[in-house]
């Protein structure tokens, strides 16, 4: 019988257990960390918070409450025109009794909404109607802000398409212009 001499040194033979783990078990966790984290960024992004709507709701309160200044800074009569795809603020010119563009103010100059916003406005308690003919060439606003800085009576509503998330901007009892919290409506 022919033996290996080094085995019959080493003493009998002992299969050794492999430590560690495998590949597919490492793919395995891989792939289910993935899922996990996937999951908790589509959750995130459902239910966090929308800034895009944050962000333009915001634009418009500030804007609006620069424009009023600069009416009673400059004894001008401003307004707001809004349109389904943004708003612009115009100032009244008395040489041509008419409203325009305000050209010298970059701040207070036309802007558009993103995708997927859109405005709701309430004029003296009545819905107005933000689509213009498509000739209209004169420029009248919606909301009449004085140059004694008083306000038509107003409620503009900034919402994300079908009104599940809106802010909505109002004024006070006071006259003072407020935006308020931001409402959530859940899908049915």
């Amino acid at each position: 019988m022919l033996t290996n001499p080094l085995a019959e040194i080493a003493g009998p033979t002992r299969r050794r257990h492999a430590c560690g783990f495998t590949l597919i078990e490492i793919l395995v966790v891989v792939v289910i960390i993935g899922i996990l984290a996937a999951g908790t960024v589509l959750a995130v992004s459902l239910t966090g918070r929308d800034r895009e709507l944050d962000k333009e709701s915001t634009r418009l309160f500030e804007l609006f409450k620069y424009a009023r200044e600069q009416a009673e800074l400059q004894s001008r009569e401003y307004g707001i025109m809004f349109k389904d795809d943004g708003y612009e603020f115009l100032a009244y010119d008395i040489r041509k009794a008419a409203w325009g563009s305000i050209l010298e103010d970059d701040v207070l100059g036309p802007r558009k909404l993103p995708d997927g916003l859109d405005f709701k406005l309430t004029v003296d308690g009545r819905p107005a109607v933000l689509t213009r003919p498509a000739g209209a060439k004169d420029k009248t606003p919606q909301i009449m802000i004085f140059s004694n800085g008083d306000l038509d009576g107003f409620a503009v509503t900034l919402e994300r398409d079908g009104g599940v998330r809106s802010y909505t901007m109002t004024q006070d009892d006071k006259g003072a212009v407020i935006l308020q919290p931001l409402v959530e409506q859940s899908r049915q």
